[in-house]
Protein backbone atom coordinates (compact mmCIF):
# COMPACT_ATOMS: atom_id res chain seq x y z
CA UNK A 1 0.00 0.00 0.00
CA UNK A 2 1.59 3.17 -0.99
CA UNK A 3 1.54 5.90 2.35
CA UNK A 4 -0.13 9.54 1.28
CA UNK A 5 -0.47 12.62 3.37
CA UNK A 6 -4.32 11.48 3.44
CA UNK A 7 -3.64 8.97 5.64
CA UNK A 8 -2.62 10.89 8.06
CA UNK A 9 -5.40 13.43 8.25
CA UNK A 10 -6.96 10.89 11.64
CA UNK A 11 -4.78 9.06 12.65
CA UNK A 12 -5.77 6.75 15.50
CA UNK A 13 -3.45 4.75 18.47
CA UNK A 14 -5.42 2.28 20.22
CA UNK A 15 -4.96 1.74 23.75
CA UNK A 16 -6.30 -1.25 25.87
CA UNK A 17 -6.58 1.45 28.92
CA UNK A 18 -9.95 2.68 28.04
CA UNK A 19 -11.88 -0.46 26.48
CA UNK A 20 -15.13 -0.61 28.78
CA UNK A 21 -18.50 -0.79 27.64
CA UNK A 22 -17.56 -0.94 23.81
CA UNK A 23 -14.86 -3.82 22.75
CA UNK A 24 -11.85 -2.35 20.94
CA UNK A 25 -13.49 -3.54 18.24
CA UNK A 26 -16.40 -1.69 18.64
CA UNK A 27 -14.02 1.37 19.58
CA UNK A 28 -12.56 1.39 16.22
CA UNK A 29 -15.05 0.44 13.96
CA UNK A 30 -17.09 3.71 15.14
CA UNK A 31 -14.06 5.73 14.64
CA UNK A 32 -13.66 4.46 11.42
CA UNK A 33 -17.36 4.80 10.36
CA UNK A 34 -16.52 8.52 11.87
CA UNK A 35 -13.36 9.66 9.52
CA UNK A 36 -10.78 8.09 10.97
CA UNK A 37 -8.25 7.26 7.90
CA UNK A 38 -5.41 5.00 9.56
CA UNK A 39 -5.39 2.68 12.52
CA UNK A 40 -2.31 1.70 14.57
CA UNK A 41 -2.62 -1.52 16.89
CA UNK A 42 -0.56 -0.54 19.96
CA UNK A 43 -0.31 -3.34 22.38
CA UNK A 44 2.79 -4.25 23.79
CA UNK A 45 1.83 -6.22 26.74
CA UNK A 46 -1.23 -8.38 25.53
CA UNK A 47 -1.40 -11.80 25.44
CA UNK A 48 -0.14 -13.20 22.31
CA UNK A 49 -2.43 -15.53 21.16
CA UNK A 50 -5.54 -12.72 21.82
CA UNK A 51 -2.89 -9.87 20.13
CA UNK A 52 -2.40 -11.83 17.21
CA UNK A 53 -6.23 -12.94 16.48
CA UNK A 54 -7.47 -9.29 17.91
CA UNK A 55 -4.82 -7.96 14.74
CA UNK A 56 -6.40 -10.09 12.31
CA UNK A 57 -9.79 -9.26 13.07
CA UNK A 58 -9.18 -5.38 12.91
CA UNK A 59 -6.84 -5.72 9.86
CA UNK A 60 -9.94 -7.06 8.05
CA UNK A 61 -12.30 -3.81 9.55
CA UNK A 62 -9.60 -1.59 7.89
CA UNK A 63 -9.70 -3.33 4.56
CA UNK A 64 -13.58 -3.20 4.94
CA UNK A 65 -12.96 0.46 4.68
CA UNK A 66 -10.47 1.34 2.73
CA UNK A 67 -8.04 2.53 5.65
CA UNK A 68 -4.18 1.42 6.25
CA UNK A 69 -4.43 -0.77 9.28
CA UNK A 70 -0.56 -0.60 10.98
CA UNK A 71 1.09 -2.38 13.97
CA UNK A 72 3.36 -0.66 16.69
CA UNK A 73 6.96 -1.81 17.39
CA UNK A 74 6.45 -6.04 16.13
CA UNK A 75 6.91 -6.47 12.90
CA UNK A 76 6.45 -10.55 12.98
CA UNK A 77 3.10 -9.80 14.42
CA UNK A 78 2.65 -7.58 11.45
CA UNK A 79 3.70 -9.94 8.90
CA UNK A 80 1.53 -12.61 10.46
CA UNK A 81 -1.87 -10.86 10.70
CA UNK A 82 -1.09 -9.15 7.14
CA UNK A 83 -1.02 -6.05 8.61
CA UNK A 84 -0.34 -2.83 5.83
CA UNK A 85 2.85 -2.02 7.99
CA UNK A 86 4.48 -1.00 11.07
CA UNK A 87 5.25 2.34 13.09
CA UNK A 88 8.32 1.84 14.88
CA UNK A 89 9.72 4.93 17.62
CA UNK A 90 13.30 5.84 18.13
CA UNK A 91 14.37 3.01 20.94
CA UNK A 92 12.11 0.47 18.65
CA UNK A 93 13.83 -1.43 15.53
CA UNK A 94 15.66 0.61 12.93
CA UNK A 95 13.94 1.21 10.06
CA UNK A 96 16.26 -0.45 7.40
CA UNK A 97 15.22 -3.41 9.86
CA UNK A 98 11.90 -2.99 9.14
CA UNK A 99 11.95 -2.52 5.49
CA UNK A 100 13.77 -5.35 4.77
CA UNK A 101 11.50 -7.93 6.46
CA UNK A 102 8.83 -5.79 5.47
CA UNK A 103 9.77 -5.85 1.75
CA UNK A 104 8.85 -2.61 -0.31
CA UNK A 105 5.61 -2.49 0.05
CA UNK A 106 4.41 -2.00 3.13
CA UNK A 107 4.40 0.96 5.17
CA UNK A 108 7.26 2.16 7.63
CA UNK A 109 6.26 4.97 9.91
CA UNK A 110 9.02 6.46 12.39
CA UNK A 111 8.58 8.72 15.52
CA UNK A 112 10.64 12.09 15.75
CA UNK A 113 10.97 14.67 18.10
CA UNK A 114 13.78 16.74 16.32
CA UNK A 115 14.58 17.63 12.70
CA UNK A 116 17.67 15.62 13.15
CA UNK A 117 15.94 12.45 13.82
CA UNK A 118 13.20 13.64 11.04
CA UNK A 119 15.95 13.79 8.34
CA UNK A 120 17.93 10.52 9.20
CA UNK A 121 14.33 8.74 9.41
CA UNK A 122 13.95 10.18 5.77
CA UNK A 123 16.66 9.02 4.68
CA UNK A 124 16.56 5.25 6.52
CA UNK A 125 13.28 5.01 4.24
CA UNK A 126 10.76 5.93 6.08
CA UNK A 127 7.08 6.08 4.74
CA UNK A 128 5.71 9.02 7.27
CA UNK A 129 7.08 10.66 10.15
CA UNK A 130 4.71 10.82 13.53
CA UNK A 131 6.02 14.21 15.06
CA UNK A 132 5.66 14.90 18.83
CA UNK A 133 5.05 15.01 21.42
CA UNK A 134 3.19 18.53 20.49
CA UNK A 135 1.00 18.67 23.16
CA UNK A 136 1.94 17.60 26.96
CA UNK A 137 0.71 13.90 27.40
CA UNK A 138 -0.23 11.12 29.71
CA UNK A 139 0.52 8.32 27.42
CA UNK A 140 4.62 9.42 27.03
CA UNK A 141 5.07 11.56 30.32
CA UNK A 142 8.93 11.69 29.70
CA UNK A 143 8.66 12.54 25.86
CA UNK A 144 10.00 16.53 25.57
CA UNK A 145 7.78 18.66 24.44
CA UNK A 146 8.32 19.79 20.53
CA UNK A 147 7.83 23.34 19.50
CA UNK A 148 5.49 24.64 17.55
CA UNK A 149 8.32 26.31 14.99
CA UNK A 150 10.45 22.89 15.38
CA UNK A 151 7.33 20.83 13.92
CA UNK A 152 6.59 23.35 10.97
CA UNK A 153 10.66 23.90 10.41
CA UNK A 154 10.38 19.83 10.32
CA UNK A 155 7.46 19.61 8.48
CA UNK A 156 9.10 22.02 5.66
CA UNK A 157 12.44 20.11 5.31
CA UNK A 158 11.19 16.48 4.12
CA UNK A 159 8.91 15.18 1.15
CA UNK A 160 6.98 12.46 3.03
CA UNK A 161 3.82 12.87 5.04
CA UNK A 162 4.18 13.69 8.49
CA UNK A 163 1.67 13.62 11.47
CA UNK A 164 1.63 15.46 14.47
CA UNK A 165 0.73 12.86 17.83
CA UNK A 166 1.25 13.94 21.36
CA UNK A 167 -1.66 15.07 23.81
CA UNK A 168 -3.93 15.99 20.85
CA UNK A 169 -7.43 16.66 21.15
CA UNK A 170 -10.48 18.54 20.10
CA UNK A 171 -9.87 21.87 22.18
CA UNK A 172 -5.80 22.31 21.24
CA UNK A 173 -6.26 20.80 17.43
CA UNK A 174 -6.54 24.03 16.00
CA UNK A 175 -3.27 25.18 17.03
CA UNK A 176 -1.39 22.98 14.45
CA UNK A 177 -2.87 25.00 11.73
CA UNK A 178 -0.11 26.48 9.80
CA UNK A 179 2.41 23.72 10.73
CA UNK A 180 2.66 22.34 7.61
CA UNK A 181 1.95 18.83 8.87
CA UNK A 182 -1.03 16.53 6.98
CA UNK A 183 -2.79 15.42 10.24
CA UNK A 184 -2.76 14.42 13.85
CA UNK A 185 -2.89 11.18 15.36
CA UNK A 186 -4.68 10.82 18.57
CA UNK A 187 -5.07 8.15 21.56
CA UNK A 188 -7.59 9.27 24.14
CA UNK A 189 -9.22 11.69 22.24
CA UNK A 190 -11.24 8.87 21.17
CA UNK A 191 -10.77 5.72 22.78
CA UNK A 192 -11.47 7.21 26.30
CA UNK A 193 -14.80 9.31 25.12
CA UNK A 194 -17.67 7.62 25.84
CA UNK A 195 -18.76 7.85 21.77
CA UNK A 196 -15.64 7.23 19.84
CA UNK A 197 -17.86 8.16 16.34
CA UNK A 198 -18.82 11.38 17.51
CA UNK A 199 -15.30 11.86 18.89
CA UNK A 200 -13.78 11.08 15.76
CA UNK A 201 -16.22 12.67 13.99
CA UNK A 202 -15.47 16.31 15.81
CA UNK A 203 -12.12 15.29 15.21
CA UNK A 204 -12.29 14.84 11.28
CA UNK A 205 -14.40 18.69 11.06
CA UNK A 206 -11.39 20.24 12.87
CA UNK A 207 -9.12 18.39 10.99
CA UNK A 208 -10.56 19.74 7.87
CA UNK A 209 -10.37 23.20 9.50
CA UNK A 210 -6.84 23.59 9.88
CA UNK A 211 -5.69 21.65 6.95
CA UNK A 212 -7.29 24.42 5.34
CA UNK A 213 -4.61 26.80 5.99
CA UNK A 214 -1.52 23.82 6.14
CA UNK A 215 -1.22 22.39 2.77
CA UNK A 216 2.36 21.57 1.23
Amino acid sequence: MKCDKTMMRLYAVTDRAWVGCLSLYEQVEAALAHGVTCVQLRDKDGDQADRFQEAVALGELCRRYGVPFLVNDNVDLALRCGADGVHVGQDDMDPRQARRLLGPDKIVGVTAHNLSEALTAVEAGADYLGLGCVFTTSTKPNVVHLPYATLSEICHAVSIPTVAIGGVNKDNLMQLRGSGVDGVAVVSAIFAQENPGQAAAELAALVDQMLGGSQR
